[in-house]
């Protein structure tokens, strides 16, 4: 009986028609008769038809199978009766499709597995189910292009191409935004913190100098509407109102977001630069009268990406001249020692104050300082440790380490400066 014959014919679990017997035995010993059909087995599975070959092989198939995968083998045997065009339909779901695909590949059913194939890679999986697949496709060959080209990597260019596109969507760099841009804008930031996670592409990419030129005009923006937020504070009209600072919020979002970003792109002593630049204009508004009693949260926010910048500077991972190291010092180091007891005071008068500098942003801070100086040449360091003893608030950040150090440094200098000139002079005298 020719395949197309047996289809129309005969049907799955028909015992009136039926000259096999499929059973199947699972590890406890119980078992399930199908009625099955020698015709249709032999023309769809090789693995049946090598089984019915042989003379002495009876009416009974035994297969041994386990309670998870029983379900499994019973829609193998359905699809085995269905035409090949109605496969397809069938298949209702990523678990049910692996499962049978298993099988399909086990019974050398080319037809449902081509199926299989086609239907998952058609279909979203979830994390776990796409495991399985690709321990699955590992055993196809080419049969699995499909599946491969879906969750192959992409090339380096198609790669970087993605990147420079999601960045400029996390600085609004890429033109207009649409009403929900500000979803998608932080769905692209995280998507752009993501792909920075250590992907091997990653550096190559992060080399590339069309990246890097797409990253400095998106931090340019950044900066720059920062500015601009900034300095509307003062023409504001009404600054007691909390849609004021909710209005910079956004833009002073985007700076922290590229301050944490910018070293895995080896372009923090991009950021750096910029924040000294604008450093004095950013105090001048902040430390204006009108807003001594206000904009706690934008405060403690520049105090906390200053740290950063203390950081990268003070631990030699941003390089800059010793002059920029002084004035960037000289000119944070009085409005953090200058903020950190009236952040207290407001935590302790106001129970519900949540702006403050936690433990771990004030060692973080101190720590950077006091590395920060002792890189300095001892005249600069000298005139900021005689500055710290001269202020009340001497006990933050605590300079006592780099002025132990100091002094240490100090009379080692002046001994060895003195060993010198008495060698200079016996060597005079001897001649």
């Amino acid at each position: 009986m020719d395949q197309t014959g047996a289809v129309k014919t005969c049907k799955f679990g028909d015992q009136k028609t039926s000259d096999i017997i499929v059973r199947l035995r699972n590890h406890e010993g119980k078992t399930e008769c199908l009625y099955s059909h020698s015709s249709i087995l032999t023309n769809k599975s090789r693995f049946f038809a090598d089984w019915l070959s042989n003379p002495d092989s009876g009416i009974y198939i035994e297969i041994q199978c386990s309670e998870s995968n029983y379900n499994h083998h019973v829609n193998l045997l359905r699809l085995l009766y269905l035409p090949a065009d109605s496969l397809l339909d069938s298949l209702n779901s990523v678990k049910s499709a692996i499962g049978i695909l298993h099988l399909a590949i086990a019974f050398h059913c080319e037809e449902i597995t081509n199926s299989c194939i086609q239907y998952l890679e058609a279909v979203p999986w979830e994390d776990e189910e796409e495991e399985e697949i690709l321990k699955l496709v590992s055993k196809l060959g080419p049969m699995a292009m499909p599946i491969l080209a879906r969750i192959q990597p992409v090339d380096l260019s198609a790669t970087k191409n993605v990147f420079i596109s999601a960045f400029r969507f996390a600085t609004s760099t890429g033109g207009q935004c649409p009403p929900f841009g500000d979803e998608l804008k932080a769905s692209a930031q995280e998507q752009v913190e993501f792909m920075l996670g250590g992907d091997e592409d990653i550096p190559l990419i992060t080399t590339d100098d069309e990246v890097k030129s797409v990253v400095r005009v998106g931090l340019s923006k950044v900066f720059s509407s920062f500015e601009k937020e900034l300095l509307s504070l003062l023409v504001n009209s009404n600054l007691s109102a909390e849609t004021t600072e909710d209005k910079i919020s956004p833009s002073l979002s985007d700076m922290e977001w590229m301050c944490n970003i910018l070293p895995k792109i080896e372009l923090m002593k991009d950021f750096v630069s910029c924040w000294a630049e604008i450093s004095g204009k950013v105090l001048e508004i902040v430390e204006d009268q009108r807003l001594n009693h206000l904009m706690w949260g934008l405060k403690v926010k520049l105090i906390e990406m200053t740290g950063k910048v203390l950081e990268a500077v003070g631990y030699g991972n941003v390089i800059l001249p010793a002059p920029c190291r002084v004035q960037l010092l000289k000119t944070w180091l009085p409005y953090i020692r200058k903020m950190k007891p009236l952040l207290d005071a407001k935590v302790n008068e106001e129970a519900g104050f949540t702006h403050k500098m936690d433990d771990d942003l004030c060692q973080s801070i101190e720590g950077a300082i006091v590395s920060l100086i002792l890189a300095l040449p001892s005249n600069d360091q000298a005139d900021i440790l005689a500055d710290w003893m001269k202020t009340e608030q001497v006990k933050y950040p605590d300079l006592t380490e780099a002025f132990e150090v100091w002094c240490y440094r100090t009379k080692s200098a002046k001994r060895r400066l003195t060993e010198g000139l008495n060698r200079v002079s016996d060597a005079t005298h001897s001649l």
